[in-house]
């Protein structure tokens, strides 16, 4: 264990920052660290009141918001459990999830709570409007109001939380639970204070700085590393809601201008393949390009275009949740703009490996943090694929109420299998090279990473998304087109199919014979995507 501790993170900030703006919901007002915690002895009240005992679950489901933090916060302070539940989460997921987690309470936004019905849920005690923290429903006929009017706020001098040890569940993540068995991710307070120490030391934030935060926190990537590790700093966090389409992203960004930037490779390659890559393509471009000192020019005026994009206040943009296109990262590491990109999952916390932009090398995930130690389960980790392995302060305790997966997904000896595939290198760089679950045998024997085919696939113009998967020894690509761009360059729908005939040649040509695609399946809908905007490979394969 750690010396360092959660909630004496959370209790420093709050004293450190009592007047300062804390949480903030979009165009909606904002909460001071004061604030907060007086609304933090609120719900401790009312948890008193409801008799609910330290490791208890308390399930939370609902948009980003400040309120949503408050309950988060509230929670692991007190010593009971959190168990964030994604909004995008049907009726049918969600009673499952919180009857399997044993939730007692339930904190719900009411566009979610309108659609439930209550009398499926086996063990609450009540459920509570995440809006407005009115009482909802009492399941068990014992109808505690949140404590409000009564109740007297206390100063900073009076103001204290009692620390809970590190050895102590702080959360149970469904990392998505709703096919098959849930899988309940249990985490330690240990494992979340592993991860703020870390990015304390490593991501530079300091109080008072500004935070969007758009990624859901139910995932662990957003609430560590846009809500819990700059919250520890007291810094100001604006949360979005739901994730927005990329142009109001940068909308928002361009309007707050934070300090820190969070992302997933979706934003970045949109950005990339809608604003810049039109750019670099215009004839008297490529015809400039080729005068000296031209280019260099061009870059920085692209990179000073996308600084401003991103509010042109931030000292580093975290890309992370998925692989990041191929192109897109060579073209950011030519302008020279101030992005790292990190690997992490649930079962950590989630960060496993991370570099500053400065020092990362190009197509790493960085090198593995100081609380963990990482290893290829392969005899050559520096040029034989094998599955990433790991072993530390972050790694869960297991899985809620399943022995046997837990124990399938760590070795006699106690390291965890990732289920990725990698490299580590000399320096102690990873490279992330696919899932396990994804990597295809090709007919000639050899390992094919349809993530590598992918990355060339979808930066052809009119590929909105695609996927590669084995058929028959066969690589077959899945497409579904950009109609939006298709139907702006006046190209006919029944012009797709010999598009992508052109799509796949080109594709070949920069592939071994090995990896080539034997075929384009063209989609009329699109993929069906995690609340992180990734492809559910697993519905498709």
């Amino acid at each position: 264990m750690i010396t360092e501790n959660l909630t004496a993170y959370f209790k420093n900030a709050m004293l450190d920052n009592w007047d300062k703006k804390s949480l903030c919901d979009y165009n909606n007002g904002a909460l001071t660290y004061g604030e907060v915690a007086n609304q933090i002895l609120k719900i401790h009240q009312l948890f008193k009141k409801q008799k609910i005992e330290k490791g208890d679950k308390i399930a939370l489901i609902g948009k980003n918001s400040a309120n949503w933090g408050t309950v988060y916060i509230a929670t692991v302070t007190y010593g009971a459990v959190i168990v964030p539940l994604l909004q995008d989460f049907k009726p049918n997921d969600v009673y499952k999830l919180i009857n399997h987690s044993d939730a007692k309470l339930l904190f719900g936004s009411d566009f979610i709570l309108k659609d439930l019905e209550t009398d499926n849920f086996e063990q609450l005690k009540c459920i509570y409007n995440l809006d407005d923290f009115s009482l909802h429903h009492t399941c068990k006929d014992n109808k505690i109001q949140f404590p409000d009017e009564n109740y007297t706020p206390v100063p900073k001098t009076n103001f204290t939380l009692e620390e809970v040890p590190n050895d102590e569940l702080a959360a149970i993540l469904y990392t998505s639970g709703t096919s098959g068995r849930p899988k309940g991710v249990m985490l330690k307070h240990n494992s979340l204070a592993a991860n703020l120490k870390y990015a304390r030391a490593n991501m530079h934030l300091t109080g008072g700085d500004r935070i969007v935060s758009f990624l859901p926190m139910a995932h662990s990537y957003g609430c560590a590393f846009e809500f819990l590790y700059p919250f520890s700093l007291g810094c100001t966090i604006t949360f979005l809601g739901k994730i927005p389409a990329p142009n109001v992203v940068v909308k928002v960004f361009q309007e707050i201008q934070p300090r820190l930037i969070l992302t997933v490779p979706l934003v970045i390659e949109k950005v990339y393949k809608n604003n810049i890559k039109p750019v670099l393509k215009k004839p008297a471009v490529q015809f400039m390009s080729k005068i000296p000192g031209f280019k260099n020019l061009l870059y920085k005026k692209i990179r000073k275009s996308l600084d401003e994009s991103f509010g042109d206040n931030f000292k580093e943009v975290v890309i992370g949740g998925a692989k990041l296109n191929r192109e897109v990262e060579i073209f950011l590491r030519k302008i020279k703009f101030h992005f790292s990109v990190g690997y992490g999952m649930t079962e950590c916390g989630p960060l496993i490996t991370y570099d500053g932009w400065k020092t990362t090398k190009i197509h790493s995930a960085g090198k593995p943090i100081d609380s963990l130690e990482v290893k290829i389960d392969s005899e050559n980790p520096a040029k034989k694929v094998g599955e990433i392995l790991m072993k530390g302060e972050n790694v869960m305790e297991g899985y809620y109420k399943d022995k046997e997966e837990t124990e399938r997904t760590f070795t006699e000896d106690g390291w965890m299998r990732s289920g990725d595939l990698g490299l580590l290198d000399a320096d102690n760089y990873l490279f992330i090279k696919g899932r396990n679950k994804s990597m295809i045998l090709g007919a000639s024997g050899k390992n094919i990473y349809p993530e590598e085919i992918e990355s060339k696939l979808s930066n052809k113009e009119l590929i909105g998304e695609c996927l590669v998967v084995g058929r028959n020894n066969k690589i077959v690509a899945m497409v579904y087109p950009d109609h939006e761009k298709r139907i702006k360059n006046g190209i006919h729908k029944i012009k797709i199919p010999s598009l992508m005939d052109d799509y796949k040649q080109e594709v070949n040509d920069a592939l071994p014979t090995y990896m080539h695609i034997s075929k384009i399946q063209i989609r009329e809908e699109e993929f069906k995507k995690t609340p992180k905007k990734s492809i559910k490979r697993y519905l498709y394969e």
